[in-house]
């Protein structure tokens, strides 16, 4: 199971490599441009507002990329997050639709770079927690955790959510897509709540451990079962050591059955001297 788990969050690293090299040759672009740096740039001249090529890729990769997330989800272990997981896929894949839709474009992607600073960082901390390279896990771990909750906690609700819900209010009056698109920001906030005290409470087993343990979101069942692949035989050591039990085990239970054959007969040979001896 390790090793299929393995397989596919490697195959997900790769992926997401690919994306990053996009994602920095974005980001690049990006700080071009002025909206970037001022948020009341994302809604001068809303709705029509130009949409390049980039932003058009990045919404394909952005939107494909959830929806495998959406249907592998299903097939993934099951842990105890596994109902914010499908809220949140679900949210994002209706904000990327909508935002796009909607021309919502330009603060849609500044949404997207949000949540892609720190999700990379968790793939490679998962690829190399199946690799065991414990150390590298751990470190990767530590960085993920502290852009997570400044880009999550700060970065996101302070300027993001605030020009949706703020800013945008003095360029147009609010209709049908200022309030579903900002429902489901608050709605992705919240579960970034929920995430980052799962993440806080790792970060204080790490400080007080000085290692991550397991992650928090394992429910029992998925650490039985981890437990008990970890303890079973590997290869040839597993078997040898089968071979040596079965032949301590196999002369004594051979002792133990010849004991019991020559007690009987012992038994037997003085129960037909006493009937002998009567008659």
């Amino acid at each position: 199971m390790l090793g299929n788990t393995f397989s596919f969050l490697m195959i997900q690293f790769i992926f997401r490599e690919r994306c990053v090299l996009f994602y920095l040759m974005f980001v690049s672009w990006i700080f071009q441009t002025a909206w970037f740096w001022d948020h009341r740039e994302c809604w001068r001249g809303y709705p029509k507002q130009p949409v390049a090529d980039a932003h058009y890729w990045y919404y394909i990769l952005e939107l494909s990329f959830y929806l495998s997330l959406l249907l592998s989800v299903s097939v993934d272990v099951k842990r105890k997050d596994f109902k914010e997981q499908v809220v949140h896929h679900i949210a994002t894949i209706f904000l990327i639709g909508f935002s796009y839709c909607a021309n919502y474009v330009r603060v849609g992607t500044l949404v997207m770079l949000v949540h892609d600073s720190s999700d990379f960082l968790l793939e490679s901390a998962k690829m190399f927690h199946y690799a065991v390279w414990t150390r590298t896990c751990d470190s990767l771990f530590v960085i993920f955790a502290v852009v997570f909750l400044v880009t999550r906690l700060v970065m996101f609700p302070c300027r993001i959510v605030h020009t949706t819900m703020v800013v945008s209010l003095e360029f147009f009056q609010p209709f049908f897509g200022y309030y579903f698109f900002n429902v489901l920001l608050l709605v992705l906030q919240a579960l970034h709540i929920f995430w980052a005290y799962l993440i806080l409470r790792m970060v204080y087993k790490f400080v007080f451990t000085g290692k991550v343990e397991r992650d928090e979101r394992s429910d029992e069942e998925s650490e039985v079962d981890e437990r008990e692949e970890e303890e079973e035989p590997e290869g040839e050591e597993g078997e040898h050591n089968c071979e040596q039990r079965k032949e301590t085990i196999n002369p004594k239970l051979t002792s133990l059955a010849n004991n019991c054959v020559l007690n009987n007969l012992t038994n037997q040979r003085n129960l037909n001297s006493r009937l002998r001896k009567a008659r």
